[in-house]
């Protein structure tokens, strides 16, 4: 081999490794059957192979060497300052590192927070980390989680054992993995909740990281808990939802507290899960999640990164025949109600993530913090960490919704809070546009994305709110690319990046594709494609034009804009916008 370079030798002994892992159990028979954690992951490659398949480079890089076996090397390069190589690439996202260039020559580190919750000194230490590892500043971002961006190839691992030293951590937060959990934003202040899900959220947190057999998956994985407070969750964009619901197992019962399981959410591929009948008790959601995450494990696709995720094992084998596999899995039936004994939830409050709401504790309220579209500097970082210790209950919560709220903020202190958010550049208060205002990463940060989507989200903010006043709430969602980590196809109005050909010489521009009426919760929809390829230039104009249709033909006040949109065909819409 001394004619490979270093690159090329590592290549070809991971080939090799991997091919031997699959001849361990691919033999005669007889041969003994793999072992460990990671067999299930090997098994499953292998059938594949059986039936005629041909396995993508990830699944190879999994068999070659799994990630969590090569920190050396990962520290081996940090002491080099050397990038990844796409494979490594790879890996090296089991440990939440983005190596995410050509949009930027640095490394992404996504956190894992169960259920968004942190506490003010571990956020003054990310602070710190930022201008330490970083560029100086941090995203949150739509699962309720936090992203530190412009790290230095030299400083990969010390960023990610320094966020470990917080007590955070960022394991499994990239690749095929079980991403950062997801719980109610106001889980045990809300007067509305059903269920505090913050435990939940914490088991479930632990039960994946201390179970290497739950990394490798066919393909990311994403789980939420709803415990029907006022600010949704956004659990039906999952591919596991679980929704605490009242239900009465008989006829004159008191109602108790299940958890409807909702199955195959992922929006970025046109689809929003869907009840399953099962409902499970608070003590069975961690080992039902695990035994379906297992059943994934076995039928999910190697074969096709843009066909693995969950929805596509339910379209082609049925929920039904995958719930089966669920309890053989479990080795017990799963529940099942009829959806007439569920009582109805309060539908969430959209306006309940920014300014101060009261909790249900007396006298103490929750502040939302309105933070364009995700972004905050170091010292904005700080200074919210110290309002939450001095006057606040001292936890910070992210929500999905791109801001965070300060918990536990006395009557007697809610003005100094917020004049003491307003001295940081930030606010509590956002127009309507602007509070319902979701924008991804986007070119800036992303190789993945067509267009600079917090830029032209804002530009967007500030062209709409000059021009017009809403009266109803009206969510934006700006996605860069197909993977939808902005979730636009669930905006009211949602805007994925594309490219935009503007002469017969094939010069292209960024724009985006313009689409309408999608929704969560109890409105739960895909929205429908109005305009394709306009200009970024041309948006902020474009989105005025509904909105401003919407208010002169909306059929009265309480008409939502969802609803306005989905009463009119595309072409007819199109008519109206134009004509104002």
């Amino acid at each position: 081999m001394n004619d490979f370079s270093a690159s090329q030798k590592h290549y070809l002994e991971g080939f090799a490794s991997g091919l031997a892992a699959l001849h361990q159990f691919g033999g005669p028979a007889g041969a003994d059957a793999p072992s460990g954690p990671d067999a299930v992951h090997f098994a499953a490659q292998q059938r594949t192979v059986d039936a005629g398949g041909k396995l993508v480079d990830q699944e190879k890089w999994k068999q070659a060497e799994h990630p969590f076996d090569a920190y050396t090397r990962l520290k081996g390069q940090a002491q080099a300052d050397q990038f990844p190589k796409p494979d490594d690439n790879f890996r090296w996202r089991y440990y939440g590192l983005f190596y995410v260039a050509p949009a930027q020559s640095s490394y992404m580190l996504r956190l894992r927070i169960p259920n968004g919750i942190l506490t003010h000194w571990q956020l003054a230490g990310l602070a710190k980390l930022t201008t330490q590892y970083g560029g100086g500043y941090a995203h949150v971002t739509t699962r309720a989680n936090i992203q530190i961006r412009e790290i230095k190839a030299a400083d990969a691992v010390k960023v990610v054992e320094a966020v470990q030293d917080l007590g955070l951590c960022s394991r499994g937060s990239g690749a095929d993995n079980i991403r950062n959990v997801t719980g109610s934003a106001t889980a045990g202040i809300d007067p509305q909740e059903i269920y505090d899900t913050r435990p939940l959220a914490r088991e479930w947190h632990y039960h994946i990281l201390n179970d290497r057999s739950l990394y490798g998956l066919p393909r990311k994985f994403n789980v939420a808990f709803d415990g029907g407070g006022c600010i949704a969750t956004l659990e039906e964009t999952n591919d596991i939802g679980f929704q605490a619901v009242h239900v009465r197992d008989a006829a004159g019962e008191e109602p108790k507290i299940w958890f409807r399981l909702v199955l195959g959410g992922i929006t970025g591929h046109r689809d929003i899960a869907r009840p399953t009948g099962v409902f499970c008790k608070e003590e069975e959601c961690c080992g039902v999640a695990d035994a379906i995450v297992r059943v994934f494990i076995d039928t999910g696709d190697r074969t096709n990164r843009n066909k693995a995720r969950l929805k596509y094992v339910l379209d082609k084998m049925g929920f039904d025949a995958f719930l089966e596999l669920v309890e053989e899995k479990l080795g017990r039936k799963l529940t099942r109600f009829e959806e007439a004994q569920v009582e109805p939830r309060a539908l969430p409050d959209r306006s309940a993530h920014i300014g101060i709401h009261q909790q249900k504790q007396t006298d103490l309220n929750w502040l939302g913090v309105a933070l364009p579209v995700g972004r905050l500097d170091a010292a904005q970082i700080i200074g919210l960490s110290e309002i939450a210790r001095d006057m606040g209950d001292g936890d910070i919560r992210l929500t999905v919704w791109q801001n965070l709220l300060i918990s536990g903020v006395p009557d007697g202190l809610v003005a100094k809070a917020q004049a003491a958010v307003e001295a940081l550049g930030l606010d509590w208060r956002a127009t309507t546009i602007r509070s319902g205002l979701v924008a991804c990463t986007g070119a800036t940060g992303c190789k993945f994305a067509a267009s600079h989507t917090k830029e032209d989200a804002l530009k967007i903010a500030d062209y709409v709110d000059g021009r017009i006043a809403m009266d109803s709430p009206v969510n934006i969602h700006l996605t860069g690319c197909h993977n939808s980590c902005a979730q636009h196809y669930i905006g009211d109005i949602g805007l994925i990046g594309a490219k935009v050909t503007i002469n017969d010489d094939g010069d292209q521009v960024e724009g985006y594709n313009i689409f309408v009426g999608g929704g969560y919760g109890e409105s739960a929809k895909i929205g429908r494609e109005l305009w394709p390829g306009v200009k970024s230039e041309d948006c902020p104009a474009k989105v005025l034009s509904l909105l401003q249709a919407y208010l002169q033909h909306r059929a009265d006040p309480s008409e939502s804009f969802q609803a306005f949109a989905n009463r009119h065909e595309p072409d007819d819409l199109k008519a109206l916008a134009m004509s104002v």
